[in-house]
């Protein structure tokens, strides 16, 4: 009973659900991000469920926008909502306050800065602007930043890659 217990504690903390005595909580100070993951409290069932609905739908959104990839405003909307859902959906397995944590973490926070940047740029080019070559060129720059986050949560993948790019581009005979 006992292994059990630990093995359901040890999936909570994988899934981002605190362990803490109820005591040891209310000791602490209360701020934004603890109040808005309070009252957003999930079970494990549904952090996944909502984990894999917001994924499929930013995965669907992200492929389905190459159906209109000749068209940069619609590829740009469908394309940025299918990263910011796929994004969105870590929050509902590590909650909301460790997301942007870990989003803030000073080895990704200019990864993220450059993403959630894109990602702007390119809503902004395709809803506001409508020139579909700056809307081409801030999607361009949105998948680059997307590689460069992604890359960030793999342990020294950023410094392999850059090493690589290095050797590829090195104009030294």
């Amino acid at each position: 009973m006992e292994k059990m217990n630990g093995a359901l504690e040890k999936m909570k903390m994988l899934v981002g659900m605190d362990v803490e005595d109820e005591e040891s909580a209310a000791s602490q100070q209360e701020s934004f991000m603890d109040d808005f993951n309070r009252n957003c409290t999930f079970s494990t069932k549904q952090r996944l469920y909502g984990f894999a609905i917001c994924l499929s739908t930013g995965i669907a959104c992200t492929l389905l926008s190459m159906l209109v990839f000749f068209n940069p405003i619609k590829f740009g909307i469908t394309f940025s909502f299918g990263n910011l859902l796929a994004l969105g959906s870590t929050a509902f397995l590590i909650g909301p306050k460790r997301q942007v944590t870990m989003m803030l973490d000073p080895v990704r926070i200019y990864a993220t800065a450059i993403y959630i940047a894109s990602i702007i740029i390119a809503l902004f080019s395709a809803l506001y602007v409508r020139n579909k070559l700056l809307t081409l060129l801030s999607i361009i720059l949105e998948f680059g930043a997307l590689i460069w986050y992604s890359l960030s949560y793999v342990p020294f993948a950023r410094s392999m890659v850059s090493k690589v790019m290095m050797a590829c581009f090195d104009t030294e005979f």
